[in-house]
């Protein structure tokens, strides 16, 4: 049986033969563009002549949309878009696979396949905030469905520019990838020359950097102003010391794979649907990825500082916590792991340099503590495996904590400290912590946090930290805290993506991809999965 259609918007349906539209297409109100119940048999008229189907071009558009959704991030194959010669030998079973297919990619362009992934308490879906329905129906009843799911694709918050930053970087692949830069025993440094390193670093920017490609060289083997400038704006939009010195992690940022970067694109697409709202109330925000602090208030960026997060082997878990109080002159509570992996190869070297830093050792006897003298340990003859001391340090100049402690509750033993260790911060790459985040400035975050708390102010807290005394204080407006992981952020419009230092981008992607047998989402609000739909 096949069937004729005038265009969508005729307003009418054409049959050929005698036999009655399937109840499918009436219901479907698509074969030619109607809504639903707008049409029934008894509307048809009969017309006998040769059999043709006609395929409305609105529908044919839209599984032509429905084929392009990696420009979105999302594998069309997970859709299964029939084929459109199927709408000729089966027309009703072409519809019911198009349309099954386009509200699936709508539920997914509207609240994100990846619903849920473990330990990343950081990604929450509001899905009560994007309704499905309105968009749903006027899916079916619109003449071109194609263009609710381009509406859908870009409801997202920064849906514009990671998505042209997703076609630029799929292009670079089709192309082969970027020109690779070969790495060198020294850091190549502004003025070098270097026939071999500096045309393939030339070659390399010139695909990205309209400027450079305008300033072609005098001499293409010397690392000259222009080029340097280069380097420098990569290196700025990479989170890299804008310095022009090619190292190891300019040349890492420069050798990494286009594949890597379309994979990251495509994760910070998906993490972008149905993002939970961006509260008003003032809150921390840390993005362990680009190892920085913010805190925001309807807005407004209150405080910016650089932090140090957790190295990979022990990383940041990603949390939401609420900071209720700041300790002044903190001893640390050494934990059982870093005491065996950290701190017993420096008490082997030296044990009274430990003891001159604060470290103070104990045993446990008959549950009670006693006090060791490290100097009498026989440190050599310890083991990780067999540790049997708790260690602390004392508050003071040398404590790993620096002189402020900002406590925020939780399971982990997660807080923000304060670090003797300043240099580090000067460093593009900060993943030096076991876990901790670690403040540029931890008192201009007091400033910010102890606002409204009575009798306390930075020269009040200057105050007790000279003492050396150890002092607590509780926070009169609690503040919430969250750590996430985003590798590519937008500013100004730019995109900007750091390196998956944790790998969690990766594992995001995975599950993006993971197969999933589905049907489609009712027209109402869906039950909330984990998982991927």
């Amino acid at each position: 049986m096949r069937y004729q259609n005038l265009p969508l918007g005729s307003g009418r349906l054409y049959q050929g033969g005698v036999r009655q539209i399937p109840p499918v297409l009436l219901a479907l109100g698509l074969l030619a563009g109607f809504s639903p119940g707008s049409v029934s048999a008894a509307d048809v008229p009969v017309v006998r002549e040769t059999p043709a189907v006609v395929v409305a071009p609105a529908l044919l558009r839209l599984a032509d949309r429905l084929r392009r959704l990696e420009e979105d991030g999302l594998d069309p194959r997970a859709y299964a878009v029939p084929a459109d010669d199927l709408a000729t030998t089966d027309p009703a079973a072409w519809h019911a696979g198009l349309m099954r297919a386009a509200s699936l990619a709508l539920a997914d362009l509207l609240h994100g396949r990846v619903q849920h992934l473990a330990g990343r308490a950081d990604l929450r879906r509001d899905i009560a905030a994007v309704p499905l329905a309105p968009l749903a129906e006027q899916l079916i009843a619109a003449a071109e469905p194609a263009a609710v799911i381009e509406r859908a694709a870009l409801l997202p918050a920064d849906a514009g520019p990671l998505k042209a930053a997703l076609a630029a970087a799929r292009a670079r692949v089709e192309a082969g990838g970027w020109p690779t830069v070969p790495g060198g025993a020294e850091t190549l440094e502004p003025g070098a020359t270097d026939p071999v390193r500096v045309p393939a670093l030339r070659a390399r920017l010139a695909v990205v950097d309209p400027l450079l490609m305008a300033a072609p060289p005098e001499d293409s083997a010397v690392y000259d102003p222009v080029l340097v400038s280069a380097v420098q704006r990569f290196q700025a939009e990479h989170g890299l010391q804008p310095d022009g010195r090619v190292g190891r992690q300019s040349l890492a940022a420069l050798n990494r794979p286009a594949e890597v970067l379309v994979r990251q694109l495509r994760v910070a697409l998906d993490m972008r649907r149905a993002a939970a709202a961006v509260p008003a109330e003032r809150r921390i925000e840390v993005n362990v990825a680009h190892q920085r602090l913010q805190v925001l208030e309807r807005g407004r960026v209150l405080l910016d500082m650089p932090v140090i997060v957790g190295r990979p082997d022990r990383q940041t878990p990603m949390m939401r916590l609420r900071m209720n109080a700041v300790q002044f002159n903190p001893p640390w509570g050494v934990p059982e792991r870093n005491a065996r992996e950290d701190l017993l190869p420096k008490f082997r070297r030296s044990a009274r340099s430990m003891a001159e830093k604060g470290f103070r050792v104990y045993t446990v006897v008959d549950g009670e503590r006693v006090e060791v003298n490290p100097l009498d340990v026989e440190w050599r003859s310890v083991s990780r495996e067999r540790f049997p001391y708790v260690v602390r340090q004392e508050a003071g100049a040398a404590n790993a904590l620096g002189r402020i402690k900002f406590i925020m509750p939780n399971t982990e033993d997660i807080f923000m400290h304060d670090t003797p260790d300043r240099h580090l911060f000067s460093r593009p790459e900060r993943a030096f912590s076991s876990g901790c985040i670690r403040l540029a400035r931890p008192l201009d975050l007091f400033d910010v946090v102890a606002e409204g708390t009575a009798g306390w102010d930075r020269t009040r807290a200057g105050g007790v930290l000279e003492s050396r005394a150890t002092t607590a204080v509780a926070l009169a407006r609690p503040l919430p805290v969250r750590l996430h992981y985003t590798a590519a952020v937008v500013e100004g419009g730019e995109v900007r993506v750091r390196p998956d230092i944790y790998g969690l981008d990766e594992a995001y992607a995975r599950a993006l991809d993971a197969p999933a047998r589905r049907s489609p989402p009712p027209a109402t609000e869906p039950a909330r999965v984990a998982g991927v739909r």
